[in-house]
């Protein structure tokens, strides 16, 4: 964690598109960010590429519906009304065109002004990165751009009028170089607390899983030491041009 970062400088935003590989993806801090956004009036739409169904124990066809009914509760916890969970296969994530294609459309469908994506590093918390996060975060970056190119997945314009569209920034949850911290206040890291705990049956099935009471306000309490205050969630912040001040666009991958 760097030992001081910007403040993020979201007041003008009114949409943030939300994508991870995952049911509970968001919910390790991410979520007390969705909080305090959706309580200022922003329209936060999840975009989950997998239903998650590979995680538990049992049948898949079990565990996908249950799984998005905690998805669904959690999402109720942060003030989320637009999920939407795609159909793609859970530890199969394939980071080509047709997923890059099914992002860059719900862009163009919610049109935000930040999409929040998550890390694609091979290596990352301390481990190695599961193969969806990398796929996921990926594609997610390539996807945002591909919304904004007329000339990318032109059916998308021609079949589904689906116009073009350009966000202001890509945020990068859980970076282990973060540039940005968005301030959260105490509701807000309870209301990340209580999402995270919406997946009970999922972390049954987590070995070790620490106490959501304990690590999130802990994460949370670090990044507001690097912001300067008590709490925040903190991204890795690429502006795309329209937001001011962010980091450059990243590379393609």
């Amino acid at each position: 964690m760097p030992e001081s970062l910007k403040a993020l400088p979201d007041a003008g935003w009114s949409r943030v598109l939300c994508v991870a590989a995952h049911p509970d993806d968001l919910e390790y801090g991410t979520s007390a960010a969705v909080a305090t956004w959706t309580r200022r009036g922003v329209e936060v739409t999840y975009l989950l590429l997998t239903a998650g169904e590979a995680g538990m124990a049992e049948p898949p066809d079990v565990v996908a519906p249950l799984r998005a009914r905690e998805q669904r509760r959690a999402c109720d916890t942060v003030g989320v009304s637009d999920l939407r969970i795609l159909g793609h296969a859970d530890g199969m994530l394939e980071g080509g065109l047709a997923l890059r294609r099914d992002i860059a459309r719900v862009v163009r469908q919610v049109r935000p002004d930040a999409v929040v994506g998550g890390v694609f590093d091979v290596e990352a918390w301390g481990m190695l990165n599961q193969a969806d996060h990398r796929a996921a975060g990926l594609a997610t970056i390539d996807a945002v751009r591909d919304a904004d190119n007329p000339w990318v997945f032109r059916e998308l314009a021609e079949q589904e009028g689906l116009e073009p569209w350009h966000a202001k920034a890509l945020l990068v949850a859980g970076h282990e170089t973060p540039t940005h911290g968005l301030a959260v206040d105490e509701d807000a890291v309870q209301a990340g607390v209580a999402s995270l705990r919406s997946h009970e049956a999922y972390l049954k099935h987590v070995t070790g899983h620490p106490d959501p009471g304990e690590f999130i306000p802990a994460m949370l309490r670090q990044g507001g030491q690097a912001l300067g205050g008590e709490y925040a969630v903190v991204f890795r912040v690429f502006d795309l041009g329209g937001l001011g001040g962010g980091e450059e666009e990243p590379p393609a991958p």
